[in-house]
């Protein structure tokens, strides 16, 4: 996809982003392929009109239904952890949102998984992904806590709600080699990443993060 044509004036500009890429750069992110991408996908499309001058802020958004769009250090972050992978053929993304997360995921594997349980948040993604003319996605509108095993094994599952406990049933999900990365906690959260390896599963804490919870059912 290319992103030139959306590019848009003022705070939404490509020098906009390119200093978002500088800011990431300064925060640690190193892998080139997430830099570039960070760099290429318009932030700004992704939230309300009103706050599409704050876009290319580090700091997480509302986009309603009482969800939020991450910040973008978490969105490069956890998508460069992603990439330490052994395979980039299929990730599992619960919690699609507004669709940005999932944007850059598709530049960077062949096929992204993703599940939302806000419907009104699900068609939205899907209209918007459709606008953008990405097609190597498939979007569900339903319970990204029971992950999608028919869909099995994925190479990296990534959580963007925080779980109260580590989500051992997405363990079951994940190939040899793949990399669950995920917020967990309540009140303090922390983000994480468990890596299946021929000796079991090897978990890393990582940082203090903030996300909204991981809720089951629709809505």
């Amino acid at each position: 996809m290319n992103f030139a044509e959306l590019g848009g004036a003022g705070m939404t500009s490509a020098r906009t982003r390119a200093r978002l890429v500088d800011r990431l750069k300064q925060q640690g992110i190193r892998d080139a392929r997430v830099l570039s991408v960070m760099g290429e996908v318009p932030r700004h499309v992704f939230v309300d009109e009103a706050i599409s001058h704050k876009a290319y802020d580090d700091t997480a958004l509302p986009i309603g239904f009482g969800q939020t769009i991450s910040q973008p250090y978490i969105v490069a972050q956890m998508t460069e952890l992603a990439l330490g992978a052994a395979k980039h053929e299929k990730v599992l993304e619960i919690g699609t949102g507004c669709g940005y997360q999932t944007v850059v995921l598709t530049q960077l594997f062949k096929t992204v998984y993703s599940i939302e349980r806000i419907g009104g948040l699900s068609r939205g993604a899907r209209e918007l992904l459709s606008r953008l003319g990405i097609y190597n996605v498939r979007l569900r509108h339903g319970d990204g806590s029971k992950g999608m095993a028919e869909q099995a094994p994925f190479d990296v599952i990534i959580m963007t709600a925080a779980a109260p406990i580590p989500p051992e049933n997405l363990l079951e999900q994940l190939a040899l080699g793949g990399r669950l990365i995920f917020p967990v906690g309540t009140d303090e959260q922390e983000l994480r990443l468990i890596e299946h390896t021929e000796a079991g599963f090897v978990e890393t804490r990582l940082e203090k993060v903030k996300f909204v919870p991981l809720l089951p059912g629709l809505a």
